[in-house]
């Protein structure tokens, strides 16, 4: 920290370590590699199956694609940095760095709860609407969806950050956290921060609870329609096709609400710390073991790539 007017400013955060045994750092440095290495090859490896497959070029396999580059994108925004850590052995990131990973992962992480609430709409489609599916769904809509995605979580991102960053930074500058995050950083603002807090929580509602409400809205008339189904067949296979988006759901809306709806809750920060590195690690780790063993055309083009590993990259 350097002085200025009498006051010292903050030019670097202490992170917290996952833990201080250097045994035990170890095996959490190398837990943290196979799960980081894990979720890429998983998650491009149904970027490649999607690009391959003609048969997978419909709208919820585009959808899919996209979803898992999103999980690349935000999981290398924070993993990188706490394998370095281990390595050198310091817990600090810089002012910049910190404002840098905050922006990108709460743009990817927007990105990623808007993109589920699209991929609920699609299935609401393709389920209660199959004869206006293709005309409604087309590639040009879905391609709109998706940058509709990426542009409202990039100005979202722009406007928690900047509301964030421009409060002064005094010290005490150890963040109660593995890495940067809005709700972390906000407790160490020295100045009064009720105001940002009724913000933020507006910010929450409606970065993740519209999207939510679009998923509960799809998933309320897909299950009246399943029901109205005739055939017991028809139905699990109905189903079949929206329970993996749903089990993503589950995970990653259940964890992440929990925390932004009451960003500074110092009696909560310990037990945010854990429930955030399940959101923010187990959602893009499942995401590729939950698609691909759920879904028959995924699976069947996996077996096709093992026989093959070519065909992936023609």
């Amino acid at each position: 920290m350097v002085a200025k007017d009498n006051q010292s400013v903050v030019t670097e955060f202490s992170l917290q370590v996952l833990s201080s045994q250097p045994g035990t750092q170890i095996v959490l440095f190398i837990v943290l590699l196979v799960v980081y290495l894990f979720s890429m090859v998983g998650n491009i490896l149904i970027i490649a199956v999607v690009r391959a497959d003609c048969q997978l070029q419909s709208p919820m396999y585009f959808f899919l694609a996209n979803l898992s580059f999103v999980d690349i994108c935000y999981i290398s925004s924070f993993i990188p940095q706490m394998l370095v850590n281990f390595v050198t052995k310091k817990s600090t990131i810089s002012f910049s760095g910190c404002a840098a990973q905050m922006c990108f992962s709460l743009v990817f992480g927007i990105t990623e709860c808007v993109l589920l609430g699209v991929m609920a709409y699609d299935r609401y489609m393709a389920i209660c609407h199959p004869l206006l599916y293709t005309t409604v769904m087309n590639r040009k809509v879905c391609t709109h969806m998706v940058v509709a995605c990426w542009i409202s979580s990039l100005l979202s991102s722009t406007l928690a950050n900047g509301l964030t960053l421009q409060l002064p930074f005094c010290g005490p500058n150890t963040l109660n956290h593995y890495f940067c995050e809005v709700p972390a950083l906000l407790v160490l603002a020295c100045t009064d921060t009720a105001s940002l807090e009724l913000v933020m929580s507006i910010f929450s509602i409606l970065v993740a609870l519209i999207p939510f409400l679009l998923i509960v809205f799809s998933y309320a008339r897909i299950f009246s329609t399943i029901l109205k189904a005739q055939s017991a067949g028809v139905q699990y296979k109905t189903f079949s096709t929206c329970g993996s988006h749903l089990m993503v759901v589950t995970i990653f809306y259940g964890t992440i609400i929990c925390i932004y709806m009451n960003p500074t809750s110092r009696t909560r920060q310990d037990r945010d710390k854990v429930v955030s590195l399940f959101y923010s690690i187990g959602t893009p780790v499942l995401n590729p073991l939950i698609y691909s063993l759920r879904n028959k055309d995924m699976k069947r083009v996996l077996r096709r790539a093992m026989n093959s590993p070519k065909s992936l990259f023609i």
